[in-house]
């Protein structure tokens, strides 16, 4: 699957069937002008949110059929994120990547369960490591079976409540890995902030984009809804999704 545009776009979280649709179906429109291939992106859970009053999402059962029917009416690959090792044989059974969230970077039985499944692993550096430090969870993942591994950039913790992305990890992961992804919209957030949900400030996403480009990426992850501020989840730092399709366009130039 590796190649030197990866682009993974969609909802951060499950929110409906509706939703999927209306994104998997731009993602459609825009691969058959571009000649791209975007993996479709969502969470069944989003195991990690800041209050627990948040939404989480449908659940692995319900989600994961949801995405296969995406995958089966759209023909897109389908890229998931998974918070326990249990999870790993369900998702890939329906994705073609399992994601591994950034804060659980470290996690061994978690880095090994999802390489069990033979589907690509994308593992997203931790807000408190460095690129170098990727290699280890990469090294992980490989004795335990994974044929490609891709690494996700996604910005440091400099302090409480904000992001600060040092783009010399991207050639440095680079070194460890061929694919290397910039999340462009995680990287623009402002984490757990006092109003008890995480902010952020999409104006700078596309900026994010085109300064991974410059330090050589090979991929590009964005976080997409017709309405962001009407999303269930990091509301603040999705792209609109009728922005996705110039952006891509620079991108790929």
């Amino acid at each position: 699957m590796s190649n030197q545009r990866t682009i993974i776009a969609g909802p951060c979280v499950i929110e409906s069937a509706e939703l999927l649709s209306t994104v998997a179906r731009k993602l459609q429109d825009i691969n058959a002008k571009l000649g791209t291939d975007i993996i479709f992106k969502a969470s069944f859970d989003k195991a990690n949110r800041t209050s627990i009053h948040s939404f989480r999402g449908p659940g692995i059962e319900r989600g994961l059929q949801m995405l296969a029917d995406i995958k089966s009416r759209y023909g897109l690959k389908i890229l998931t994120d998974i918070h326990e090792s249990w999870q790993a044989k369900l998702a890939g059974e329906v994705c073609d990547v399992i994601q591994i969230p950034a804060f659980l970077c470290r996690q061994t039985d978690l880095l090994v369960a999802a390489a069990k499944t033979g589907k690509t692993v994308n593992i997203k550096k931790a807000q408190f490591l460095s690129g170098k430090d990727m290699r280890y969870p990469v090294e992980k993942a490989q004795d335990a079976g994974a044929q490609e591994v891709w690494l996700t950039e996604r910005g440091n913790m400099m302090g409480y409540n904000n992001l600060v992305v040092d783009f010399r990890n991207i050639p440095d992961m680079l070194e460890i890995v061929p694919t290397v992804i910039m999340d462009c919209t995680h990287s623009v957030q402002r984490p757990g902030g006092s109003n008890g949900k995480t902010g952020g400030d999409r104006r700078f996403v596309p900026q994010m984009a085109l300064a991974a480009k410059a330090f050589g990426a090979t991929g590009w992850f964005f976080e997409v809804h017709p309405s962001p501020d009407e999303g269930l989840s990091d509301a603040a730092n999705m792209l609109e999704l009728d922005k996705l399709e110039d952006l891509i366009t620079k991108i790929v130039e």
